[in-house]
């Protein structure tokens, strides 16, 4: 759903205006997330846990009706022939990778067969590599990482969302296990999250335009990664207000750290690559949330074992925000490689020709 309703979006407006129309279709998605955490809250807390699926089976046929009425239908007019056995390597090698990550520290699964799926996973995400130098057509085209701005977006956010994609699950597991708040109490605090990010989508434009994609990504990962490690601070006197306003201020920087990284990657990638372009943004979008759930909850069970074992006790969540806080912070690092003009196109910055450079055609 995510790379396909992105393409459609890729194709429809000019890369001049891609910023503000990404900031504009994320605004509806945000009400996820903010209406998701007192929902959830309120639906475990007096109701059943099992509720929560049953709410997704009216969404979803919204879906599917909104999309056969809104969406036309269109189709390539040359359709290279499907890599199956990429397709069957990638699928096995995520499978493993992520399943893996995710159940690490969690007592999901025995040790052996934790380090087994990754082992596996890595195995076979390594022979599609060679596979895909072979292939004309390969179901993920690993040569979209010698176009610079796509590298930093992939690397770059796969780092970024390491960290952002462990607060979910932290967050929560603090409120609730940490300071003995229930689901309702806890979700009424980090859905404001979610209001911070829907702040911002209304000024990404305009601060890409000021800034630029280098100087927005650098200051952004760093005030991002110091927002997460923040959480350290929180104590169970901590007032709800103190925590609202982090998290606020919070979701404020990494939504438009997201935002930056998603129209980065897009940037330099010519039209006809666009459709392989998201896949492989999505991929890398999806593992680095797993891997940061899987991370948040190896940390917070190393921390745990060194004073003894047993369930996680809210001492042991200072750590493990720092940790994670530090490993989004990183990011810093890949985009500050970037040129300084890299996206000048998407974020606005690039030089209007004078009108003598135009061509007759271009004159207004």
């Amino acid at each position: 759903m995510v790379p396909v309703g992105r393409l459609v979006l890729l194709r429809s407006v000019a890369k001049s205006e891609l910023v503000g129309a990404l900031a504009l279709v994320t605004i509806p998605a945000l009400i996820g997330p903010i209406i998701g955490p007192p929902l959830g809250g309120f639906v475990t807390t007096y109701l059943s846990w099992r509720w929560i699926f049953w709410i997704n089976i009216p969404i979803g046929l919204a879906g599917i009706a909104l999309a056969l009425i809104l969406i036309e239908k269109t189709e390539e007019e040359r359709v290279p022939p499907f890599d199956w056995r990429g397709f069957a390597l990638i699928a096995a090698g995520l499978a493993g990778v992520m399943m893996g990550f995710e159940t690490i520290g969690r007592d999901l699964l025995p040790g052996p067969a934790v380090a087994a799926l990754i082992a596996a996973g890595a195995a076979a995400l390594a022979i599609y590599v060679l596979h895909a130098r072979r292939r004309a057509h390969p179901v993920l085209d690993l040569s979209l990482l010698r176009v610079g701005t796509f590298r930093a977006a992939v690397l770059g956010g796969l780092l970024f969302r390491i960290g952002v994609g462990a607060i979910p699950f932290l967050l929560p597991l603090l409120l609730q296990v940490g300071f003995g708040m229930n689901p309702l109490q806890s979700g009424l605090i980090t859905f404001s999250a979610a209001v911070g990010a829907i702040t911002m989508k209304m000024t990404a434009k305009r601060i890409l335009r000021r800034l630029g994609f280098r100087t927005v990504l650098v200051v952004n990962a760093l005030i991002s990664g110091a927002s997460i490690a923040a959480c350290a601070l929180f104590e169970a006197a901590t007032p709800a207000a103190v925590m609202l306003a982090v998290l606020l201020v919070g979701g404020f920087f990494r939504s438009l750290e997201f935002t930056s990284i998603n129209a980065l990657a897009y940037s330099d990638v010519t039209r006809e690559r666009m459709s392989r372009a998201t896949s492989f943004a999505s991929v890398g979008q999806q593992l680095s949330l797993s891997i940061g759930v899987g991370l948040g909850a190896l940390i917070l069970h190393v921390v745990a074992a060194s004073r003894g074992g047993g369930a996680p006790a809210a001492a042991d969540f200072a750590p493990t925000f720092l940790i994670v806080g530090g490993l989004s912070a990183l990011a810093a690092l890949v985009f500050a490689r970037l040129p300084a003009d890299a996206g000048a196109e998407v974020s606005g910055r690039a030089p209007t020709p004078a009108p003598e450079q135009l061509t007759l055609s271009e004159r207004p």
